[in-house]
C-alpha cells in the first residue's frame, strides 16, 4: 500500500547560500541579470533532483523565489502595487526588487512577520480599485523546467484568501473582502493554467485557517473554493503553524482532493478530522517537523501513523509540518560538530530521509526499518539522559525568586525624572538602535581570528579601531545618545548563544530571514546560564571614549528564544526565564562599570505571540516577566530601552506597556508611522521613538519624508517623550548610506528642536 511524500516547500537558499551570493553580487553590479537567472535556475533545478533522489513523490514548484513568496503571489494575479507605475504583464527583474528594496522614487513595501516565524514577508498593498489579471508564465516556466527533469511535480500557490488577509488597505476604507471576486478570477485563470500544462496535483496554501477569523472571511472560503474547482488540477489545501479542529466541518465540505494538517504544532486535531472523513479526499499528515532541528522519534511517529494508514489506506500522504524553508539544509555538513550532538539533529536533507523512513516503514512494516529505528530509539534516549541537557543550580535559581522580582523600584514617571536629571537630553533626543555597518575588513578580522590566524590581542586592538570609529563618527553627526557599533558581534543572537551555558552551534544552520538576509539559529539544548560577563569590557571601553552616554547592548530573552532552535522537553516560558536570569546577570554587571543606558532588544515578542486568542494571554504573561526580569534590580537612574521590529502591537499594547521599558524604539517608516495610531489610542505611557529611517533598504531618505514621519508621530506622541532613529540596526548598510541618512535625520531633528523652543 502507498503512501506518497511530499514537500510543501524547501529552503531556497542552498547548501551554501547560494542564493544570497547570487543576489548581492547582482545588486553589486558584479553579476548581470542573465547570470542571475541561471544561477537561481542551476540552485533550485538542484534542489529537485535532490528530492526526486530522496524518493519525493511529489516536489514543490513555486516556493523557491529571488526575494519573497508572497511577493511572487501578488505578482501571480497581476497586483503589483500602483504607486510604483510598473505593468505587472511587463515586469522586469529590476522592477521587481524594487517593489522589495525601494527606489529613488518610491519606498519598498511594508515588511512583517509571517505568522509566528522570524521570516519576514512583504505586505501586498489593497486598494479599492485593484484589479487582478492571472500572469501565470514565471510559475510555468519552473513547472517546464521541473517536468523537462522528469520530476514529479506540484504547483505550490499561496490561497486566495490568505494573500487578501496578509495585504493592507491603502488609500480610502473599504473591506478588503470586497476584492475577492476578482481576486477569484484571477485564481481560475492560474489553476486553468497549470491543469493546460499537465499538472495532476496544486497545492494551495491557506495558513490563515489557523487564527481567529471573523465569521465573515470563514464564511468566504466554501463558496471560494467552489468556484476554483471546475477548471482546476486536484487541490491539496494546506493548514500549518497551529491546528484548525474548530473548523474541521467546513474543510471536510470544501470542493478540494486533499487536506494538509501540521500534526507536529497540533497532533490533537487529528482526532477532529477522522470522523466520517470523505473518502475521495487525502489527508496529508505533517508529522516531521519543518520548523526545528531535533532529530524525529521515528517509533513515535510510525506508531501514530499505523492506525492512520489502517483507516485511510492509499489516502494517507507524507509530509513536514510546513515549508522546509524554515529549517537548515544539510546536518551532514556539520563536519566540526560534537559526534553525540550531530546526532540529534535532522535538517531539512535528513527530514527527507525521515520522511522516506516512515513510508517504507508503513508499506512494509517495522522490520524493514529496523536499523533506522534502532539508531533513532538510540539518539532519543541518549539526549534525554545526557549531562548536557540538565543543570540542577539553573531550577534552583529560578524557584529561588521572590515575589515581585520582576519589577523596578518606582514608576516611569519617577524614572524619567533621576534620568534626564544626569542624561540632560535635548527634546527629541537621537539616538541609533545598535549597530554600524559590518565592514568587510570587520568580516575579515573575525574570519582571521576565527582561523587563528589573527591573536586574541591584534583581533581585540582592530574591534576597538572599529568601535572608536564608530564613536567619532557618532559625535560628528551629534547623535545624543550612542552606541559601540557591534563590531565584534556576529550576529545579535550567536553572539550571546555562544557566551552561555545551554546553547550550541552549527556552522552551516542557516536559513532566510527576508531576501538575501540568512540568520543561523543558535541551538538551546540544555539549561541556560552565563559563565560570564559577555558585553562588559567592549561597553566600558566604548563609554570611555565619549563623555556622551554609550548604551550598553543585549539581545532579550525572548528573541534569544524565538530565534533559536529550542529545546523541546521543557515549557518554553521556563527556558525563556533562565535566559532572562543570565542576562540581569549581564545588565547588573553593566550598571556596576558605569554603563547607564542599556539596550536589551525584543524585536521577536510580538512574533512569538501565539496564532489562538486563547493562548496568548499565557504567553505574554511569560514573555513580560522574562523581559523585566532580565532587568531586575536596576537603580532608577538606570534607563532601560528595548527595540521591537516588522510587527503589529495594537492588540498587545498592554502587555508592550506592561515591560516598563523606559524608552520603546520601533519600526514605523516603511508603514508610514501608521503603527503610531495604536500607541496614541491607547495612550502608551512611556517614551517612544518610532523610526524614521528604512535600514532595509539601500534608499537613503530625503529630509521631507523625515520631517513628515515626525510632523506624524508629533501629533500623537508629547514632545517631551519623543525619541528619533532609525528602524533598526545599521549592520547590513554602507556607512557613505548611513552616514547621508543619519546626517538627514539629525538636521531634521534640529529643526524640530528650533521650532518647539520658539513655539514654547
Amino acid at each position: 500500500m502507498s503512501h506518497p511524500t511530499h514537500l510543501l516547500g524547501f529552503p531556497r537558499i542552498g547548501a551554501r547560500r547560494e542564493l544570497k551570493t547570487l543576489l548581492e553580487n547582482h545588486w553589486n553590479g558584479e553579476l548581470d541579470e542573465a547570470a542571475l537567472l541561471q544561477g537561481a535556475k542551476e540552485l533550485r533545478q538542484r534542489h529537485w533532483l535532490l528530492q526526486k533522489g530522496a524518493g519525493v513523490a511529489l516536489s514543490p514548484v513555486g516556493d523557491f523565489s529571488l526575494y519573497d513568496h508572497v511577493l511572487d503571489a501578488q505578482l501571480l494575479v497581476g497586483a503589483a502595487p500602483a504607486r510604483f507605475g510598473f505593468d505587472p504583464v511587463a515586469l522586469s527583474t529590476a522592477q521587481y526588487f524594487a517593489l522589495a528594496r525601494g527606489n529613488a522614487a518610491q519606498p519598498a513595501l511594508e515588511m512583517s512577520k509571517w505568522f509566528d516565524t522570524n521570516y519576514h514577508y512583504l505586505v501586498p498593498e489593497w486598494r479599492a480599485d485593484t484589479a487582478f489579471a492571472a500572469q501565470p508564465e514565471r510559475l510555468l516556466s519552473q513547472l517546464r523546467e521541473a517536468q523537462a527533469l522528469g520530476v514529479a511535480a506540484k504547483p505550490v500557490l499561496l490561497g486566495p484568501l490568505s494573500l487578501l488577509w496578509l495585504g493592507k488597505t491603502k488609500g480610502r476604507p473599504f473591506d478588503k473582502l470586497s476584492l475577492l471576486p476578482g481576486l477569484v478570477a484571477a485564481y481560475r485563470e492560474l489553476l486553468a493554467a497549470l491543469a493546460g500544462a499537465g499538472v495532476e496535483w496544486a497545492q494551495i496554501d491557506e495558513p490563515i485557517l489557523a487564527l481567529d477569523l471573523p465569521p465573515a472571511w470563514l464564511d468566504a472560503f466554501a463558496p471560494t473554493y467552489a468556484q476554483l474547482r471546475p477548471d482546476a488540477p486536484k487541490l491539496l489545501l494546506t493548514t500549518y503553524f497551529g491546528g484548525v479542529a474548530e473548523h474541521a466541518g467546513l474543510l471536510k465540505a470544501l470542493p478540494v482532493a486533499g487536506l494538509h494538517l501540521d500534526l507536529a504544532r497540533a497532533p490533537e486535531q487529528i482526532a477532529a478530522f477522522l470522523d466520517d472523513y470523505p473518502a475521495d479526499k487525502v489527508l496529508s499528515a505533517g508529522v516531521v517537523d519543518g520548523r526545528n532541528i531535533w532529530r524525529a522519534d521515528l517509533s513515535a511517529l510510525l506508531a501514530r501513523l499505523q492506525p492512520l494508514a489502517e483507516r485511510l489506506g492509499e489516502r494517507l500522504w507524507l509530509a513536514p509540518s510546513c515549508s522546509l524553508l524554515h529549517s537548515p539544509f544539510d546536518a551532514a555538513a556539520e563536519t566540526a560538530l560534537d559526534p553525540e550532538l550531530k546526532g540529534w539533529l535532522s535538517f531539512s536533507v535528513q527530514k527527507l530521509n525521515e520522511l522516506r523512513t516512515l513510508r517504507r516503514g508503513l508499506e512494509r512494516g517495522r522490520a524493514a526499518i529496523a536499523d533506522e529505528l534502532a539508531g533513532s530509539d538510540f539518539a532519543v534516549a541518549q539526549r534525554r539522559a545526557s549531562p548536557r541537557i540538565h543543570n540542577p543550580a539553573v531550577a534552583e535559581r529560578l524557584a529561588a525568586l521572590p515575589a515581585g522580582a520582576d519589577g523596578r523600584a518606582s514608576p516611569y514617571p519617577v524614572r524619567a525624572e533621576l534620568q534626564q536629571a544626569w542624561l540632560k537630553l535635548p527634546p527629541l533626543p537621537t539616538t541609533t538602535i545598535g549597530s554600524f555597518p559590518q565592514t568587510p575588513a570587520i568580516r575579515a578580522s573575525r574570519a582571521a581570528f576565527k582561523k587563528g590566524e589573527l591573536s586574541a590581542a591584534d583581533y581585540r586592538q582592530a574591534m576597538e579601531r572599529e568601535i572608536e570609529l564608530a564613536i567619532r563618527r557618532q559625535e560628528a553627526l551629534g547623535l545624543d545618545v550612542l552606541v559601540h557599533g557591534e563590531a565584534e558581534r556576529n550576529d545579535m543572537v550567536e553572539y550571546f548563544g555562544e557566551q552561555l551555558a545551554g546553547f550550541a552551534f552549527t556552522a552551516g544552520g542557516w536559513v532566510q530571514s527576508y531576501g538575501s538576509r540568512c540568520v543561523k539559529p543558535p541551538l538551546i539544548l540544555g539549561d541556560v546560564s552565563r559563565p560570564g560577563a559577555m558585553t562588559v569590557d567592549w561597553a566600558r571601553y566604548a563609554q570611555s571614549l565619549s563623555a556622551k552616554p554609550v548604551k550598553g547592548m543585549l539581545t532579550g530573552p525572548v528573541t534569544l528564544l524565538q530565534w533559536s532552535f529550542v529545546r523541546d522537553d521543557l515549557p518554553r516560558g521556563e527556558v525563556c526565564r533562565q535566559i532572562a536570569l543570565a542576562l540581569n546577570d549581564e545588565v547588573l554587571d553593566l550598571e556596576a562599570a558605569g554603563v547607564r543606558v542599556i539596550q536589551i532588544d525584543e524585536p521577536a515578542i510580538r512574533e512569538g505571540l501565539p496564532l489562538k486568542r486563547a493562548e496568548r494571554d499565557g504567553y505574554l504573561d511569560w514573555a513580560g516577566r522574562a523581559f523585566r526580569l532580565s532587568s531586575r534590580g536596576v537603580a532608577d537612574t538606570t534607563q532601560i530601552h528595548t527595540h521591537m521590529c516588522y510587527s503589529e502591537f495594537g492588540d498587545i499594547l498592554p502587555a508592550i506597556a506592561a515591560l516598563d521599558a523606559d524608552v520603546i524604539t520601533i519600526e514605523t517608516s516603511r508603514s508610514g508611522m501608521a503603527l503610531l495610531a495604536d500607541f496614541a489610542h491607547f495612550r502608551y505611557p512611556n517614551a517612544i521613538g518610532p523610526g524614521v529611517y528604512d535600514i532595509h533598504s539601500p534608499r537613503v531618505p530625503s529630509a521631507g519624508e523625515i520631517r513628515a514621519l515626525l510632523d506624524k508621530a508629533l501629533r500623537v506622541i508629547p514632545a517631551e517623550r519623543l525619541w528619533v532613529n532609525p528602524d533598526c540596526g545599521l549592520k547590513t548598510r554602507g556607512w557613505s548610506e548611513v552616514e547621508a541618512a543619519l546626517t538627514t535625520m539629525m538636521r531634521v531633528s534640529r529643526e524640530l528642536r528650533e521650532e518647539l523652543a520658539q513655539d514654547a
